[in-house]
C-alpha cells in the first residue's frame, strides 16, 4: 500500500461525513507510543491533522494540556470527543471504521492480537527504560541489562508464535493491523541497537520497516532538526 493510497474499504465509508480527525504528537524520533496509532491512520488511508509537539521543552506539557489534561502523547481528537493513551485511540478508530481490517477477522485471532498488544501495552519496562527509541541512533550491544534481554526473549516468543500461526503473508496476523503497528516502536529499536535475532524474525523486521507507513515515519524521524538532550544523555551512560 502506498503512502497516499486509500484503502478499498475506504471508501464505501467516506460518504459518512465525519469530521477529519487530529491526532497530536511527539517528536517522531522519540515518540514510540506516537509511532503507534499514527502508522495506524496512516496504513489505512484514514484522513487526519498532524499536530505535533516537540518533547523536552519547557513547554511541552503546558502544550499537551490544550489537548488532553493527562499531559501525554498521543492523544486523538474527534468533533467534541479527545481520546488519550495509544491503546485506546487504536480501539475508537477499529470502532469507527469497522470495514478496514484493523484488527483480525477471526474471533480467536482478534483476541490473540489485543492480548499481545495489551501486553505490549503494559509491560516490558525494562526494555522501555534501558533501550529507548531513538530512531536516528546506532547503538548496537547498548542498554543489554538481563531486564531487557528478558524482554526481548518474550517479544521474539511473541512474534515466532503469531508468525507460526496467521503470517503466512508476512505480518503478525496476516496482512498489516493494529498489532504490527504496535510491536513497530520494538521493531525501531531492535534495528537502532542492533539485536541479533533468528532469520524469520529479521525478516519480519525487515517487513515491518518496508511498510510504507513505517518508511514514511522513518524518513521524518530522520529529517527532525530537533533533539531531546536528556533523553539522548541517558542514551550514552547506558551499559
Amino acid at each position: 500500500m502506498q503512502e497516499t493510497e486509500i484503502h478499498p474499504a475506504l471508501a464505501a465509508i467516506m460518504h459518512d461525513q465525519r469530521s477529519p480527525l487530529s491526532l497530536v504528537i511527539g517528536n517522531k524520533n522519540y515518540s514510540s507510543w506516537s509511532m503507534r496509532p499514527w502508522l495506524v491512520l496512516k496504513a489505512f488511508g484514514i484522513p487526519f491533522e498532524e499536530i505535533r509537539v516537540l518533547l523536552g521543552r519547557p513547554d511541552t506539557t503546558a502544550r499537551i494540556s490544550e489537548y488532553s489534561l493527562a499531559g501525554k502523547v498521543p492523544v486523538l481528537i474527534s468533533k467534541d470527543l479527545t481520546v488519550w493513551d495509544s491503546l485506546a485511540i487504536c480501539e475508537f478508530l477499529a470502532d469507527q471504521y469497522r470495514s478496514l481490517p484493523l484488527w483480525p477477522q477471526d474471533v480467536a485471532a482478534r483476541a490473540h492480537a489485543r492480548s499481545i498488544c495489551a501486553e505490549m501495552h503494559s509491560g516490558f519496562s525494562s526494555l522501555r527504560f534501558d533501550m529507548p527509541m531513538n530512531i536516528r541512533a546506532v547503538l548496537p550491544g547498548k542498554g543489554r541489562t538481563m531486564g531487557a534481554q528478558a524482554d526481548i526473549g518474550r517479544i521474539c516468543e511473541i512474534w515466532e508464535d503469531c508468525l507460526a500461526r496467521y503470517g503466512a503473508h508476512g505480518y503478525l496476523f496476516g496482512g498489516f493491523s493494529i498489532a504490527d503497528a504496535y510491536f513497530a516502536p520494538v521493531v525501531m529499536r531492535f534495528r537502532s541497537y542492533e539485536v541479533s535475532l533468528a532469520p524469520a524474525l529479521q525478516a519480519y523486521v525487515e517487513r515491518v520497516i518496508q511498510h510504507p507507513a513505517v518508511a514514511l515515519w522513518i524518513r521524518e524521524a530522520e529529517a527532525e532538526p530537533e533533539v531531546f538532550p536528556a533523553h539522548d544523555a541517558r542514551l550514552e551512560k547506558s551499559p
